[in-house]
């Protein structure tokens, strides 16, 4: 699954972006801890990443 997927899906979900450091989106949720950390652009990122 490529990098764009995955921040489609996350947007979807509810995640709002809140930083980008380098070639890395940060993702956090309003009513869910923790942040989530994309790196884009990449293609072939493993599922259970």
């Amino acid at each position: 699954m490529d990098s764009r997927k995955i921040i489609f899906i996350l947007k979807q979900n509810g995640w709002h972006e809140i930083a980008k450091v380098g070639s890395h989106t940060q993702f956090r949720h309003p009513e869910r801890k923790g942040r989530v950390t994309v790196p884009h652009p990449k293609k072939g990122i493993p599922i259970g990443t």
